[in-house]
């Protein structure tokens, strides 16, 4: 019985007898369910995209957004449960700013990963809470140079050259692994990141996609940013004729 969480799913304090925590599972499954999200870390800065569905054609476009800024040199994108996500981002938002009025400087990489990691794990020692039903992507551009870092409803963080969460992570990391990130640039990485992400959308049975693409990269002075708006034409356009050409093969 313990294998399907029945009595033992209670509460994050309660171990199965195969040494599960079914309530951290569970927050995972709803990241599963939800949009993807990419970040590729490029010699010259990180790419961030993430795609939504648009629920309704009289929703304004660019609202319901899945990419945030947490400081000039950092941003945040997102996958799983936006009402808990945004609270990660506000806690990154204020660890950050923390950190710039002490020490006088701008937040590194590692430093704010950690922090969210550590606080995403708190979520998960006591039993009056539960955990975040969302994973982030942490890009960084300080001085230790571009950063990618992904944290998950557990409180694990790894830093990665690429990576995705979300729904169509398997899809999209097999797809990673097959570009040269020694040599990609972030202009590059804008399209094909695009491209991964209208490749698994099937205008046949998904709603209408939207997607969301930032950076913060040598071009815009180590500034977290969205990407220009002729850039994500450029990148959408190819991501699309490429999708045709897939459905035609």
């Amino acid at each position: 019985m313990s294998s399907i969480g029945t009595g033992y799913d209670q509460s994050t304090t309660t171990f199965s007898p195969d040494g599960r925590v079914f309530q951290v599972e569970y927050a995972n499954k709803a990241v599963d369910s939800s949009g993807t999200a990419i970040g590729i870390r490029c010699p010259d800065g990180v790419v961030l995209g993430v795609e939504k569905q648009k629920l309704s054609k009289m929703m304004v476009d660019g609202s319901n957004r899945r990419v945030f800024t947490v400081d000039k040199n950092s941003g945040m994108a997102v996958s799983g449960l936006m009402a808990d996500a945004r609270q990660v981002v506000n806690h990154a938002r204020k660890e950050s700013a923390s950190y710039s009025d002490f020490y006088g400087g701008p937040i590194p990489g590692n430093v704010l990963c950690d922090r969210i990691a550590g606080m995403m794990h708190t979520y998960t020692l006591y039993w009056y809470v539960r955990p975040f039903g969302a994973s982030v992507l942490l890009a960084s551009y300080a001085e230790e140079g571009p950063q990618l870092y992904s944290v998950d409803p557990s409180g694990l963080s790894y830093r990665y050259f690429a990576t995705a969460v979300g729904k169509n992570k398997n899809a999209a990391k097999s797809a990673l692994e097959k570009l040269d990130l020694t040599t990609l640039t972030c202009r590059a990485a804008v399209i094909e990141v695009a491209k991964m992400l209208y490749s698994q959308h099937d205008p046949a049975k998904d709603k209408p996609l939207e997607i969301e693409l930032s950076w913060v990269c040598d071009e815009t002075k180590r500034m977290h940013q969205l990407v220009p708006a002729d850039l994500k034409a450029e990148a959408e356009a190819a991501a699309k004729a490429a999708r045709e050409a897939m459905d035609e093969d």
